[in-house]
Protein backbone atom coordinates (compact mmCIF):
# COMPACT_ATOMS: atom_id res chain seq x y z
CA UNK A 1 0.00 0.00 0.00
CA UNK A 2 2.99 2.02 0.63
CA UNK A 3 4.21 1.21 -2.96
CA UNK A 4 1.01 2.81 -4.67
CA UNK A 5 0.39 5.75 -2.31
CA UNK A 6 4.34 6.80 -3.02
CA UNK A 7 3.19 6.07 -7.29
CA UNK A 8 0.19 8.22 -6.79
CA UNK A 9 2.21 11.05 -5.25
CA UNK A 10 5.17 10.97 -7.89
CA UNK A 11 2.79 10.90 -10.72
CA UNK A 12 0.99 14.09 -9.55
CA UNK A 13 4.25 16.27 -11.26
CA UNK A 14 3.66 14.20 -14.53
CA UNK A 15 -0.36 13.80 -15.08
CA UNK A 16 -0.79 17.12 -16.26
CA UNK A 17 1.58 16.50 -19.10
CA UNK A 18 -0.99 14.11 -20.66
CA UNK A 19 -3.27 16.33 -21.04
CA UNK A 20 -1.04 19.37 -22.69
CA UNK A 21 0.30 16.68 -24.65
CA UNK A 22 -3.62 15.70 -26.05
CA UNK A 23 -3.96 19.55 -26.87
CA UNK A 24 -0.87 20.07 -28.74
CA UNK A 25 -1.64 17.11 -30.32
CA UNK A 26 -4.76 18.23 -31.40
CA UNK A 27 -4.46 22.35 -31.83
CA UNK A 28 -0.42 22.19 -32.92
CA UNK A 29 0.58 21.80 -36.11
CA UNK A 30 4.41 21.89 -35.09
CA UNK A 31 6.91 18.65 -35.38
CA UNK A 32 10.68 20.23 -34.68
CA UNK A 33 11.99 22.85 -33.08
CA UNK A 34 8.64 23.67 -30.55
CA UNK A 35 7.45 27.11 -29.88
CA UNK A 36 5.41 28.60 -26.00
CA UNK A 37 5.06 30.97 -23.83
CA UNK A 38 7.58 31.41 -20.54
CA UNK A 39 6.06 31.84 -17.04
CA UNK A 40 6.15 35.52 -15.88
CA UNK A 41 8.62 34.43 -13.46
CA UNK A 42 11.04 32.66 -15.92
CA UNK A 43 11.00 36.05 -17.74
CA UNK A 44 12.08 38.02 -14.61
CA UNK A 45 14.53 35.37 -14.02
CA UNK A 46 15.43 35.72 -17.30
CA UNK A 47 15.75 39.57 -17.17
CA UNK A 48 17.83 39.27 -14.07
CA UNK A 49 20.52 37.23 -15.49
CA UNK A 50 20.69 39.09 -18.61
CA UNK A 51 21.20 42.09 -16.06
CA UNK A 52 24.08 40.17 -14.35
CA UNK A 53 25.93 39.39 -17.66
CA UNK A 54 25.86 42.81 -19.02
CA UNK A 55 25.79 45.02 -16.06
CA UNK A 56 22.48 46.59 -17.28
CA UNK A 57 19.97 47.71 -15.26
CA UNK A 58 17.25 44.82 -14.83
CA UNK A 59 14.24 47.59 -15.83
CA UNK A 60 15.89 48.03 -19.11
CA UNK A 61 16.11 44.64 -19.92
CA UNK A 62 12.31 43.88 -18.60
CA UNK A 63 11.51 46.84 -21.13
CA UNK A 64 13.32 45.32 -24.57
CA UNK A 65 12.04 41.85 -23.35
CA UNK A 66 8.47 43.63 -23.49
CA UNK A 67 9.45 45.49 -26.59
CA UNK A 68 9.71 42.04 -28.62
CA UNK A 69 6.71 40.90 -27.28
CA UNK A 70 4.31 43.72 -28.28
CA UNK A 71 6.44 44.29 -31.63
CA UNK A 72 2.86 44.04 -33.28
CA UNK A 73 4.34 44.47 -37.14
CA UNK A 74 6.84 41.80 -35.93
CA UNK A 75 4.57 39.33 -35.22
CA UNK A 76 1.90 40.67 -38.22
CA UNK A 77 5.50 39.62 -40.40
CA UNK A 78 5.49 36.55 -39.62
CA UNK A 79 1.98 35.46 -39.77
CA UNK A 80 1.75 36.82 -43.24
CA UNK A 81 4.61 34.77 -44.64
CA UNK A 82 3.29 31.37 -42.83
CA UNK A 83 0.34 31.80 -44.56
CA UNK A 84 1.60 32.19 -47.40
CA UNK A 85 4.37 29.42 -47.31
CA UNK A 86 4.29 25.66 -48.40
CA UNK A 87 5.91 25.37 -44.71
CA UNK A 88 2.68 26.24 -42.66
CA UNK A 89 1.34 23.01 -42.43
CA UNK A 90 3.92 22.71 -39.81
CA UNK A 91 3.92 25.76 -38.65
CA UNK A 92 1.54 27.46 -35.63
CA UNK A 93 0.05 31.25 -36.12
CA UNK A 94 0.40 31.90 -32.12
CA UNK A 95 3.95 33.56 -32.51
CA UNK A 96 5.40 32.25 -28.62
CA UNK A 97 8.88 33.48 -28.56
CA UNK A 98 10.20 31.40 -25.50
CA UNK A 99 14.03 32.07 -25.28
CA UNK A 100 14.38 34.26 -28.09
CA UNK A 101 12.93 37.05 -26.09
CA UNK A 102 16.55 36.76 -24.25
CA UNK A 103 17.88 36.67 -27.35
CA UNK A 104 16.20 39.97 -28.46
CA UNK A 105 17.25 41.68 -24.74
CA UNK A 106 20.90 40.62 -25.70
CA UNK A 107 20.97 42.70 -28.82
CA UNK A 108 19.11 45.53 -27.79
CA UNK A 109 21.25 45.87 -24.73
CA UNK A 110 24.32 45.31 -26.14
CA UNK A 111 24.24 47.37 -29.61
CA UNK A 112 26.72 44.36 -31.20
CA UNK A 113 27.75 45.11 -35.02
CA UNK A 114 27.74 41.57 -35.76
CA UNK A 115 25.28 38.58 -34.78
CA UNK A 116 26.01 35.24 -36.01
CA UNK A 117 23.14 32.21 -35.57
CA UNK A 118 24.26 28.45 -36.58
CA UNK A 119 21.02 26.59 -37.26
CA UNK A 120 18.80 28.84 -38.90
CA UNK A 121 15.75 26.57 -39.57
CA UNK A 122 12.62 28.59 -39.97
CA UNK A 123 13.48 31.89 -39.13
CA UNK A 124 11.83 32.39 -35.94
CA UNK A 125 14.99 33.38 -34.42
CA UNK A 126 16.52 35.31 -37.32
CA UNK A 127 13.73 37.47 -37.63
CA UNK A 128 13.23 38.57 -33.78
CA UNK A 129 16.86 39.24 -34.04
CA UNK A 130 16.95 41.23 -36.99
CA UNK A 131 13.68 43.00 -35.37
CA UNK A 132 16.45 44.13 -32.22
CA UNK A 133 19.03 44.86 -35.04
CA UNK A 134 16.54 47.47 -36.78
CA UNK A 135 15.61 49.19 -33.05
CA UNK A 136 19.22 49.62 -32.61
CA UNK A 137 19.44 51.23 -35.63
CA UNK A 138 16.97 53.68 -35.25
CA UNK A 139 18.98 54.91 -32.26
CA UNK A 140 21.86 55.21 -34.74
CA UNK A 141 23.96 51.13 -33.58
CA UNK A 142 24.10 49.76 -36.79
CA UNK A 143 24.72 45.89 -36.79
CA UNK A 144 24.15 43.15 -39.38
CA UNK A 145 22.87 39.31 -38.74
CA UNK A 146 24.19 36.24 -40.54
CA UNK A 147 22.84 32.78 -39.88
CA UNK A 148 23.80 29.50 -41.40
CA UNK A 149 21.89 27.14 -42.19
CA UNK A 150 22.89 23.20 -44.38
CA UNK A 151 18.83 23.70 -45.93
CA UNK A 152 18.70 25.69 -48.78
CA UNK A 153 14.96 26.25 -47.62
CA UNK A 154 15.63 27.70 -44.57
CA UNK A 155 14.95 30.88 -43.06
CA UNK A 156 11.74 31.80 -44.85
CA UNK A 157 10.93 33.77 -42.46
CA UNK A 158 13.30 36.53 -43.22
CA UNK A 159 11.79 38.91 -45.32
CA UNK A 160 10.51 42.22 -45.61
CA UNK A 161 12.27 45.06 -43.88
CA UNK A 162 14.42 42.89 -41.56
CA UNK A 163 16.50 41.41 -44.93
CA UNK A 164 17.83 45.38 -44.66
CA UNK A 165 20.10 43.71 -41.25
CA UNK A 166 20.21 40.40 -42.14
CA UNK A 167 21.01 37.15 -44.43
CA UNK A 168 21.29 33.24 -45.03
CA UNK A 169 24.56 31.86 -45.46
CA UNK A 170 23.47 28.35 -46.73
CA UNK A 171 26.15 25.32 -46.21
CA UNK A 172 27.76 23.67 -43.45
CA UNK A 173 27.84 25.97 -40.97
CA UNK A 174 31.40 25.14 -39.77
CA UNK A 175 32.59 25.24 -43.44
CA UNK A 176 30.74 28.95 -43.35
CA UNK A 177 32.19 30.14 -39.95
CA UNK A 178 35.58 29.08 -41.47
CA UNK A 179 34.99 31.48 -43.75
CA UNK A 180 33.97 34.36 -42.00
CA UNK A 181 36.55 37.73 -41.30
CA UNK A 182 34.28 39.94 -39.86
CA UNK A 183 34.51 40.24 -35.71
CA UNK A 184 31.63 38.36 -33.93
CA UNK A 185 30.39 40.85 -30.95
CA UNK A 186 26.60 38.08 -30.61
CA UNK A 187 27.29 33.92 -31.16
CA UNK A 188 24.00 32.24 -30.67
CA UNK A 189 25.01 28.16 -31.29
CA UNK A 190 21.45 26.93 -33.01
CA UNK A 191 22.67 23.95 -35.15
CA UNK A 192 23.31 20.01 -35.41
CA UNK A 193 23.48 19.51 -31.68
CA UNK A 194 25.32 16.69 -31.68
CA UNK A 195 28.16 17.62 -28.72
CA UNK A 196 31.16 17.27 -31.05
CA UNK A 197 29.82 19.33 -33.59
CA UNK A 198 28.77 22.45 -31.63
CA UNK A 199 32.45 22.41 -29.62
CA UNK A 200 34.01 22.79 -33.41
CA UNK A 201 31.73 25.50 -33.96
CA UNK A 202 33.07 27.43 -30.60
CA UNK A 203 36.54 26.65 -31.43
CA UNK A 204 36.08 27.72 -35.28
CA UNK A 205 34.79 31.10 -34.08
CA UNK A 206 37.49 31.32 -31.07
CA UNK A 207 39.77 33.66 -33.14
CA UNK A 208 36.85 35.68 -34.35
CA UNK A 209 35.14 37.07 -30.73
CA UNK A 210 35.29 40.58 -30.16
CA UNK A 211 36.88 41.69 -27.07
CA UNK A 212 33.36 41.45 -25.00
CA UNK A 213 31.57 38.81 -27.30
CA UNK A 214 28.62 36.87 -26.14
CA UNK A 215 28.32 33.66 -26.85
CA UNK A 216 24.73 31.58 -26.41
CA UNK A 217 24.27 28.21 -26.17
CA UNK A 218 21.11 26.82 -27.51
CA UNK A 219 21.93 23.32 -26.74
CA UNK A 220 23.17 23.96 -23.18
CA UNK A 221 20.54 21.94 -21.50
CA UNK A 222 22.07 19.20 -22.93
CA UNK A 223 25.64 19.15 -23.66
CA UNK A 224 28.38 21.09 -21.59
CA UNK A 225 30.52 22.08 -24.42
CA UNK A 226 29.90 25.40 -23.77
CA UNK A 227 30.82 25.30 -20.06
CA UNK A 228 33.94 23.62 -21.34
CA UNK A 229 34.68 25.83 -23.71
CA UNK A 230 34.26 28.99 -21.23
CA UNK A 231 36.81 26.96 -18.88
CA UNK A 232 38.87 26.41 -21.75
CA UNK A 233 39.22 30.56 -22.70
CA UNK A 234 38.78 31.92 -19.54
CA UNK A 235 35.31 33.05 -19.85
CA UNK A 236 32.40 33.10 -17.36
CA UNK A 237 29.34 30.62 -17.75
CA UNK A 238 26.02 31.08 -16.43
CA UNK A 239 22.48 28.73 -17.64
CA UNK A 240 19.08 30.01 -18.01
CA UNK A 241 16.54 27.31 -17.42
CA UNK A 242 13.03 27.92 -19.49
CA UNK A 243 9.85 27.44 -17.87
CA UNK A 244 7.38 26.94 -20.67
CA UNK A 245 3.36 27.39 -19.83
CA UNK A 246 0.56 25.22 -21.11
CA UNK A 247 3.05 23.20 -22.88
CA UNK A 248 4.42 19.54 -22.66
CA UNK A 249 7.95 20.23 -23.49
CA UNK A 250 9.94 20.77 -20.44
CA UNK A 251 12.01 23.88 -22.01
CA UNK A 252 15.48 24.22 -23.09
CA UNK A 253 17.42 26.62 -21.92
CA UNK A 254 20.41 29.56 -22.69
CA UNK A 255 24.19 28.90 -22.19
CA UNK A 256 25.76 31.76 -21.55
CA UNK A 257 29.89 32.56 -22.07
CA UNK A 258 31.04 36.19 -21.44
CA UNK A 259 34.03 37.55 -20.15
Amino acid sequence: MNFLRRLAQASKYYNNKYAQILRWGIKSKEDTNYTYNLSDKNICYLAHMISVVTSADYQLILKYIYEAEEDEFLRDSIIKVIKNSPSRKYADLDIRLGKRLGWYAFVRVQKPKVVVETGVDKGLGSVVICAALLKNKEEGYVGTYYGTDINPKAGYLLTDKYLEVGKILYGDSINSLSQFSENIDLFINDSDHSADYEYQEYLTIQDLLSENAIVLGDNSHVTDKLLTFSNKTNRKFLFFKEEPINHWYPGGGIGISFK
